[in-house]
């Protein structure tokens, strides 16, 4: 029998086991960046996945407490007050949006959004990638640091492909899923300018760390984009094996 008791001790197990998971998968696969000292993850899957399921006060928590852990134990601690805050919107986000499914037919209005998202992270990935990533550039996998060649038409393939996959999916999905992916993309875009703006004016201030906050943007985009590549076939997994999750 489920009662309050039963449920407040329900929510605090699945809060403890995603900001574990949360900091995991932060932690499992990173790749410094040095024109921000900050680093690519695959976090964003598991922000996206616990929102999704359980809503924006766990999405929330497991985001915001799950990636700060994960940044000091990587080493980056610089970043670790920012990351509580917007990681911890980012899941309030998706929590939200995903719990105010208008639930209609057509869905004009978020399918058109959903293209603009898309538009907007495709145009962002091609022009800073092929303005700060292309040519000659280093990359760094855990204590290996690599030359590569990166031509700049390399970048805006990858925005032109990465927009048409969004909008896609937006499009084509039906509806009900189309609202979560815009849910998503919405949240991922929330991480994407929270970082910016705290590279860009607090970050140097606070720090006395020289970036180029810029430079991280195709960074973010690309963790926005694998988030939401896994978390989205894991979460239509758990939907339909446990249905009443789905209502949360």
């Amino acid at each position: 029998m489920i009662n309050e008791k039963n449920l407040s001790a329900f929510s605090v197990a699945v809060t403890a086991v995603f900001t574990a998971l949360v900091c995991v998968a932060t932690i499992v696969f990173s790749i410094y960046v040095p024109a921000t000292e900050g680093f690519f993850n695959i976090g964003e899957s598991m922000v996206f996945l616990s929102a999704l399921l359980f809503g924006p006060y766990i999405g929330a928590f497991a985001g915001g407490v799950g990636s700060m852990v994960a940044d000091l134990i990587l080493g980056y601690p610089h970043y670790a007050p920012a990351t509580l805050a917007i990681k911890a919107c980012e899941g309030a986000v998706v929590g939200a949006l995903k719990g105010r499914n208008p639930k209609i037919n057509s869905g004009f209005l978020w399918k058109i959004s959903t293209f603009l998202l898309g538009v907007l992270a495709g145009f962002l990935l091609g022009w800073v990638g092929s303005s700060y990533y292309s040519g000659e550039v280093e990359l760094t996998l855990g204590l290996g640091s690599f030359m590569l060649y990166v031509p700049a038409e390399f970048w805006i393939y990858l925005g032109i492909i990465v927009a048409v996959s969004i909008t896609a999916v937006g499009f084509l999905a039906d509806p009900e899923f189309g609202w979560t992916v815009f849910t998503v993309i919405t949240g991922g875009f929330v991480m994407v300018f929270g970082y910016f703006l705290y590279q860009q004016f607090f970050l140097g201030p606070l720090f006395n760390i020289e970036v180029v906050a810029i430079a991280e943007i195709p960074v973010n985009i690309g963790q926005m984009v694998i988030g939401a590549t896994v978390a989205l076939p894991l979460v239509k997994v758990v939907w339909r094996a446990l249905p009443y999750l789905k209502q949360r």
